[in-house]
């Protein structure tokens, strides 16, 4: 039997937005390594497998990559079947290529299961589309976090009348509102930030650039939160005019 990992996105928290693909590698999985950011309600599809948290959390103590990788590996090359469940997409922040070229480099099979990404799903429970004709002519994902600390072209961001969907800003929203500002991005410009997305207890904060930090402290926004920037986020673009579930929060400011 040829050794093969799946590398699976659960999606940003709802197990409803489990692909068909991602229940069927659940159900056949052995072993299970799990991130820290998946809803544990997804475990119902693998009553076979072994479950092993291998979690990676900015702040917190986090299990290395290299053991991860060896772990994939030890059980891979003894026939079982393997999924790393990962929260969200496995290519968006998601270390799903960094993975996927370390096992082909290793001589085993890998198979990508895409899962909704955080971004997506919590704007469209803001009743926010990220691209919109008219307003929005595209969307980049971006995060606030890098391995080597190295520094975003902010100025080209602010510049690329696109939607801006940041992840992992939470601990840097000073920082990213002051280099939009300076790259040229109206205070004005309408911004979501967005707390546990697709979640029941999903919340979000609406503000402005200008206001975002501030807003952001008395709303006592937390992690795991995504940040929506751009004309889209206003409230006279909402595409829905309710959000999905009524036990989320909405704080808007001023």
């Amino acid at each position: 039997m040829n050794a093969k990992v799946w590398l699976v996105g659960a999606g940003p928290g709802d197990p409803e937005l489990l692909t068909l693909k991602a229940v069927r590698a659940l159900h056949e999985a052995h072993v299970v390594l799990i991130d820290d950011l998946v809803n544990k309600a997804v475990l119902e599809h693998c009553p076979q497998a072994r479950i092993i948290a291998v979690g990676k959390r900015g702040g917190c103590r986090s299990t290395p990559q290299a053991f991860i990788h060896r772990l994939m590996q030890r059980y891979a090359r003894q026939g079982k079947c393997v999924v790393r469940l990962k929260g969200g997409d496995p290519c968006i922040f998601g270390r799903g290529g960094e993975e996927a070229q370390w096992l082909r480099e290793h001589g085993i099979e890998v198979e990508l299961v895409n899962g909704i990404t955080a971004g997506l799903a919590g704007a469209t429970q803001c009743g926010i589309s990220l691209t919109l004709r008219g307003v929005a002519r595209g969307v980049t994902l971006v995060t606030a976090h890098t391995q080597d600390d190295s520094t975003l072209n902010w100025q080209a961001l602010a510049q690329s009348g696109t939607t801006l969907v940041i992840y992992m800003g939470v601990a840097k929203l000073t920082e990213i509102q002051a280099r939009l500002r300076a790259g040229g991005l109206s205070d004005r410009t309408p911004v979501a930030m967005i707390e546990n997305a697709s979640l029941p207890h999903q919340r979000e904060c609406r503000s402005s650039l200008l206001s975002m930090h501030d807003d952001a402290v008395a709303f006592e926004l937390k992690s795991p939160s995504v940040l929506v920037i751009g004309e889209v986020a206003s409230d006279g673009q909402a595409i829905l005019s309710d959000t999905r579930f009524a036990s989320s929060y909405q704080y808007n400011a001023g």
